[in-house]
């Protein structure tokens, strides 16, 4: 088991936190790192921003705001697991040394089934976070809440806005979906959807969100790691942002919390942070509260293994030959389609049942099939 701790630098003021989330932190402090026994949440900064556009002076104050912001919220209901406050992580002497520290971070973590959430540095740190999985030899699904596909070219240099065909040409590549929520067509080429169309993967646009924000939590309980753009955000709820359209702060706060309900999700993070003042930092310690809450409220009804507290649904297609099968979940009224079945080893064990809603169900009895269901079934071949 790899020492993460000679990673971090612990906090210098976890002595004026007097808010009652602190009864349930386990603080870094000066020569005590935090014994990581129990399954959890960790919250870390990693001030990484050499790839970005962004000129940020970073002197941790808006790190220590948010963390002001954060321990004077009242705790959730029945809130009960450990949450560590596992301070900065230092930036190495060059960034391939800060993206290799937060793998080994992410990746000791997960096997502990503590639940990390990053808060950036630039978003290519989400490339940091994907390799802490290879050593789980799993296909893993990735969400991405943002304004733009941050596709680039992976002969190009890693940057926060060109770093996801980096995730292509890892090798083995782990990568089995990627998908968007909150993309806005103005800051997409023509050809960054085209490659997203041929990939397979999954965008949901500022739009579509805005006419039915529920359409985002199948999106966001299809995913292992979520990383989120603060630039997504619109610019009249938050300071520093430009971009008069973008997702309000109230639908934020959802995303996060649909996110931490997910069972299947194991990385959470947000990049992107300008000189962020009060109201930002209110709402990032906010965004963090309701992904905590999320996890709280885990049911575990993901439909892998027996299927009897699940009503299975069949519906017949035209022009496909065997009905298409929907799991509707008796705990919590969750629904998921599946796509095919597969073998018990199959490495598509834990992709074949894709999360919908029962609009999707009601869908497919007109014969509409939705593109989550198609896009899946290309990829598995």
């Amino acid at each position: 088991m790899d020492d993460i701790s000679i990673y971090f630098t612990p906090l210098q003021k976890h002595t004026s936190y007097l808010g009652e989330i602190c009864s349930m932190v386990n603080f870094h402090q000066e020569g005590s790192f935090p014994e990581l026994e129990k399954k959890g949440i960790a919250i870390m900064y990693v001030p990484e921003y050499r790839n970005s556009s962004q000129q940020i002076n970073d002197s941790l104050n808006h790190i220590e705001l948010i963390r002001d912001r954060f321990y004077e919220l009242s705790k959730g209901n029945h809130w009960s697991f450990p949450i560590y406050d596992l301070g900065v992580v230092r930036p190495g002497e060059r960034i391939e040394d800060t993206y290799f520290a937060l793998s080994k971070i992410i990746k000791e973590l997960v096997k502990k089934e503590i639940i990390p959430f990053v808060i950036g540095g630039s978003q290519d740190l989400t490339l940091a976070c994907f390799k802490g999985f290879n050593d789980l030899e799993q296909l893993i699904n990735v969400c991405n809440i943002d304004s733009k596909l941050d596709i680039g070219n992976p002969d190009r240099e890693i940057s926060e806005d060109e770093y996801i065909a980096h995730f292509l040409t890892e090798r083995p590549c782990h990568l089995f979906n990627y998908s968007i929520i909150g993309v806005q067509r103005p800051f997409v080429k023509e050809e960054e959807i085209s490659l997203f169309d041929n990939l397979n993967f999954d965008v949901l646009r500022l739009g579509e969100l805005d006419a039915d924000f529920k359409r985002a939590e199948p999106f966001l309980r299809n995913s292992d790691i979520i990383s989120i753009d603060y630039r997504c955000l619109r610019a009249s709820d938050v300071e520093g942002l430009s971009n008069p359209n973008g997702i309000s702060s109230s639908h934020i706060c959802q995303i996060a919390r649909y996110a931490g309900v997910s069972d299947k999700l194991n990385c959470a993070g947000i990049f992107n942070l300008p000189e962020i003042g009060e109201k930002g930092a209110s709402l990032i310690a906010q965004i963090i509260w309701y992904f905590i809450d999320g996890v709280e409220n885990r049911v575990g009804d993901f439909p892998i293994g027996s299927k009897k507290n699940y009503t299975q649904f069949y519906v017949h297609i035209e022009d496909i030959e065997e009905p298409i099968v929907f799991y509707k979940s008796n705990k919590s009224d969750r629904w998921w389609i599946e796509v095919k079945e597969v073998l018990p080893d199959s490495k598509y064990i834990r992709h074949h049942l894709i999360p919908c809603d029962k609009k999707d169900y009601e869908a497919a009895l007109y014969n509409n099939i939705p593109d989550l269901w198609w896009n899946t079934l290309k990829k598995m071949g």
